[in-house]
């Protein structure tokens, strides 16, 4: 299909946040700024009975609700469905929007909204998605995370977290233990604080791969490696910059066997192996992988890197770059992960770029026995 016949592509973000955040007082507030005037938003309530869109003030523009059950479960279905009829609607002419909004009910977990998209292949083509913004409490938000492990998923999947009512702790602390323990969970995630009036919409909207003014990507922003590399980890693992973290987990809070790190490799793989690596980590460990994001260089053209995205076993259809977005050509993967050991992630890593150690399972033994990787790397 040629770029002409090619249908338009829609902006995509996804705003979660356990009940009471903030998400409908972020909403209004966003819904004011310029960039969303041709925003499209479907705001998704649990219930017979919608009372939160009467709280989000009047603009310009179209608005659904969806009041069938919770986003994350029973109205799946119905939510491709909307998406199907509000793209037909767009494409007869019948409504205008170019960025889709979805904020979800607080109690649901982003993971399935997200695989709707990813997963569907009409969706797919039509929806780029932008970005998961996730809202925390300040003032319940720890209890909440202790509570709640989908509060955790929440915070976990973010590109942004933004941290409410800061205005209503002490002014000496401002959530710094909170702010420090979403950094453990999800150190990729700029963190933004709502009172301050840092949450607005330049720093919460384009912020996935690509740049829209540019139509470029930008790896390292999406990426960011950086902070996973530095990040305070609960233990020390192999050559990836963690070290031990001197404040020992509470085992009974759900964040505390959330890893993240960023795996880096500095040669070209061959496809077949980088594609062999997912498949097997993806169908054997998916439900562990809570977000994945990646650039690869690959041996049959190593000047057009390969971008990776996944979201537990789901993972969108890779994308090969035309050629890498800065001087940086070093594999750099990012996993967030649940319950499972970092260094199992490099091994098999390592075992599919021939550098199996000793005593460790090269590439023939994980795939005529993927048994081995399934059995593996799950923390107690």
């Amino acid at each position: 299909m040629s770029e002409a016949n090619r249908p338009p592509v829609f902006s995509l973000t996804v705003i979660t946040g356990f009940l009471g955040a903030g998400k409908t007082t972020l909403l209004n507030r966003l819904l004011r700024a310029p960039e969303l005037a041709n925003c499209l938003v479907l705001i998704n309530e649990f219930g017979e009975i919608g009372l939160d869109h009467l709280l989000v003030e009047n603009v310009a523009g179209d608005m659904v609700v969806m009041t069938s059950g919770c986003l994350c479960c029973t109205i799946r279905g119905d939510l491709v469905a909307t998406l199907e009829d509000l793209l037909r609607r767009r494409d007869n002419g019948r409504i205008a929007f170019d960025r889709v909004v979805i904020e979800t009910t607080g109690l649901a977990d982003p993971a399935p909204v997200l695989h709707t998209i990813m997963y569907h292949p009409y969706l797919m083509l039509r929806f780029r998605l932008d970005g998961v913004i996730a809202l925390v409490d300040a003032v319940n938000g720890d209890a909440t995370l202790d509570r709640h492990a989908e509060a955790v998923k929440q915070a976990a999947v973010a590109d942004r977290l933004v941290i409410t009512k800061t205005d209503l702790v002490g002014p000496d602390d401002r959530g710094a233990a909170l702010r420090a323990r979403l950094s453990r969970l999800n150190p990729t995630a700029l963190q933004l604080d709502a009172a301050r009036g840092e949450a607005i919409a330049a720093k919460l909207l384009d912020i996935g791969l690509y740049d829209p003014e540019k139509k470029a990507p930008d790896v390292r922003r999406w990426l960011n490696a950086e902070a996973a590399d530095h990040a305070p980890a609960h233990h020390g693992h192999g050559n990836h910059g963690h070290e031990h973290d001197s404040h020992p987990q509470d085992v009974n809070r759900h964040d505390a066997k959330i890893r993240a790190f960023a795996l880096r490799h500095a040669g070209p793989l061959p496809p077949a192996a980088v594609d062999m690596f997912f498949e097997l980590l993806r169908s054997a460990h998916g439900a562990h992988l809570l977000r994945v994001k990646g650039i690869i260089a690959l041996a049959d053209d190593p000047e057009r890197p390969l971008v990776v995205h996944g979201v537990q076993h789901v993972f969108h259809p890779p994308v090969r770059l035309d050629a890498w977005p800065d001087e940086d050509h070093t594999t750099r993967i990012v996993f967030i992960l649940q319950d499972m050991d970092p260094v199992f992630i490099e091994g098999i890593w390592n075992a599919f770029a021939g550098l199996a150690a000793a005593d460790t399972p090269d590439v023939a033994a994980l795939t005529d026995n993927p048994l081995q990787i399934r059995r593996g790397g799950l923390l107690a």
